[in-house]
């Protein structure tokens, strides 16, 4: 949305008429290029050239605004943005929002007022959108911003070793170039309402008085400048949509390691939308038998009131519906090192590597199991943090299924001591949940992870296991569209007759002829493990001439190996077939994310 505007102040009596609106967007689109020297002489020349007409111009001011910058992987970053502008805005702040990707780094040179709310991609990386203005600020042409008061907002999960750090990067360069911080950088973890708010209020109260006194004597009137208006649906992560469970689905075979289902959710009468690349929200309650588990090993009464954020109710309930006991936060481990005492956990706390692994493969429950400690109801539910829904990439083209959205998600599922854990929303969706309840569910847009806007482009696309979900979308509503351009599909997984997801799906259409070529690695089918990165480097030369020819590139699934092997794998294939170095080639992949021809869903 565009920022109201104040128009100019004309102070001379004779004047008849103010500038238009379009006289306006043109005179600021100008001035936001002139270092504030460059403004000075300006206003002098204006102020010459005024007389010289017979009017009188005493002086030429410049709006004051607030420009609220995004880095935005899914859309998380995004949606605290906007409210913050929305608070600045009924504040009274002229407000200039944009995602970074839209904004011309060099234009921060003339901004006096800046707040940049980021979240960080895989292990501290930009997100997407924010890559070269990462780089820019990090490089020898940023400017230097002695005029530039600055605050910054960074999203994270505190769960990974780069915690919020592509936020820390901008407070640090923007501090290094002699910007000025308003207020300290906030890092907010994944349950971060709360601490967003917080933040969104006191922002505003600090700017507010400095950006909204008018230097002239005379009231500026405001002009309303036309605006793109997103229309949004009335059901939010905040406000989900109750939808039915139509079906839960296993689709792996019985002999596998693995358990995939494929969920069918009926969005009725929601008017929810999404596109191919979108993420479905999914809330979620824990499991009854665990949270028993959990109260029996404290030795507490699940009946027993806590306090959450002034809400009064039963710990029973608390455990059930509001808090996180199925991943464990590395605080968490301090927590209870404190309270118990245990050594070996003082030990783990000590070292943040060795926390964060433990903490991933142990429930709340097993690290309460391993050492015992007496502590009240309340003392324990205000070391978990709150449940925050998972996201799951969606699996189908609204022009195919309309009114429903499909899932393919991979039960988590573990044994410990005897006892098997469950995930959260895994466990939920496959074991708890009944086909025709109630599912609260949300569209999580993910303007990162889109089809190109040309049917007749060439994709490629590699979604080993559940990675497949939205390359079943993308199949979907090219075959909708009548899209003419390739497809090409690299799947891998455990097993060829256990574990081929939409096995048949996928035959279809390389039999129609949607599906231009199909290379798949099943790892255990042999004695030699192969991967989607090894079928990749076997087709070296065939990737490199589609990429050449202008393919989008695609990767889904998981970020820890997958992603950096698929991602290392093309590096070499574009140095040998496109004949540079190494360097040059991580240049060309960083050219193709940059432009959008290289994106990945990773988790």
């Amino acid at each position: 949305m565009l920022p109201k505007q104040r128009s100019l102040n004309q102070n001379s009596a004779n004047t008849h008429s103010v500038l238009d609106a379009n006289q306006i967007v043109s005179l600021q689109q100008t001035i936001t290029e002139l270092s504030p020297l460059q403004l000075a002489w300006a206003s002098g020349y204006l102020a010459a050239k005024s007389e010289q007409g017979g009017i009188q111009l005493a002086a030429v001011v410049a709006a004051k605004k607030l420009t609220i910058l995004y880095a935005s992987q899914t859309g998380n970053a995004k949606g605290v943005a906007q409210k913050l502008a929305e608070h600045a805005k009924a504040a009274g702040i002229t407000v200039n929002i944009k995602n970074v990707s839209e904004y011309k780094p060099k234009s921060l040179k003339s901004e006096t007022h800046l707040l940049i709310v980021t979240s960080t991609n895989g292990e501290g990386e930009a997100p997407d959108d924010a890559i070269e203005f990462h780089e820019f600020l990090g490089s020898k042409k940023a400017p230097k911003l002695p005029s530039l008061q600055y605050s910054v907002l960074a999203l994270g999960d505190s769960s990974y070793e780069f915690y919020c750090q592509t936020g820390k990067d901008f407070d640090e360069r923007l501090k290094a170039l002699g910007a000025t911080s308003i207020a300290p950088r906030v890092d907010c973890d994944v349950d971060y309402e709360d601490d967003t708010q917080a933040w969104i209020t006191s922002i505003t109260d600090t700017l507010k008085d400095g950006l909204t006194k008018s230097d002239d004597t005379g009231a500026a009137p405001v002009v309303n400048l036309p605006s793109n208006v997103e229309v949004e649906s009335q059901y939010t992560k905040q406000n989900p949509y109750p939808a039915e469970l139509l079906v839960s689905q296993k689709i792996t075979g019985r002999d596998s390691a693995k358990d995939v289902r494929h969920v069918e959710i009926d969005l009725g009468e929601s008017g929810l939308t999404y596109q191919v690349g979108d993420a479905l929200g999914v809330w979620f309650v824990n499991s009854v038998s665990l949270v028993k588990e959990l109260i029996t090993t404290l030795k507490l009464s699940a009946d027993e009131k806590v306090s959450i954020k002034g809400l009064s109710l039963p710990l029973g309930e608390a455990l059930t519906a509001q808090l996180e006991i199925t991943q464990t936060p590395p605080a968490f481990i301090n927590f209870w090192a404190g309270v118990s005492g245990d050594k070996k956990l003082i030990a783990l706390a000590k070292d943040k590597n060795a926390a964060r692994e433990y903490s991933a493969k142990h429930q709340i429950v097993d690290i309460v199991k391993a050492a015992s400690a007496d502590v009240t109801a309340q003392a324990f539910v205000d070391a978990l943090r709150k449940i925050t829904p998972r996201l799951y990439s969606i699996a189908s083209s609204q022009k195919e299924v309309e009114e429903e959205v499909h899932l393919t998600v991979g039960l988590v599922s573990y044994k410990h001591e005897g006892a098997t854990r469950f995930g959260g929303a895994s466990g939920f969706l496959a074991n708890d949940v009944e086909e025709c309840a109630t599912v609260k569910v949300f569209v999580e847009h993910n303007d990162n992870f889109r089809l190109p806007a040309d049917g007749n482009t060439p994709i490629i696309m590699v979604g080993p296991g559940t990675g497949v979900a939205p390359f079943r979308a993308f199949m979907q509503e090219r075959e909708a569209s009548e899209a003419q351009g390739d497809n090409w599909m690299f799947f891998g997984d455990q097993t060829l007759t256990q574990d081929f997801l939409y096995q048949v799906e996928w035959q279809g259409y390389l039999k129609s002829g949607l599906l231009t070529k199909m290379d798949v690695a099943f790892s255990r089918d042999q004695t030699a493990k192969i991967y989607v990165q090894d079928r990749i480097k076997e087709n070296a030369k065939e990737v490199f001439e589609w990429l050449e020819r202008g393919a989008h590139l695609y990767i889904c699934g998981d970020a820890n190996r997958m992603a950096k092997d698929v991602h290392q794998t093309l590096v070499e294939i574009i140095a040998e077939h496109g004949q540079l170095t190494r360097e040059q080639a991580q240049d060309y992949l960083k050219s193709l994310r940059s432009h959008k021809r290289y994106q990945k869903d990773v988790y």
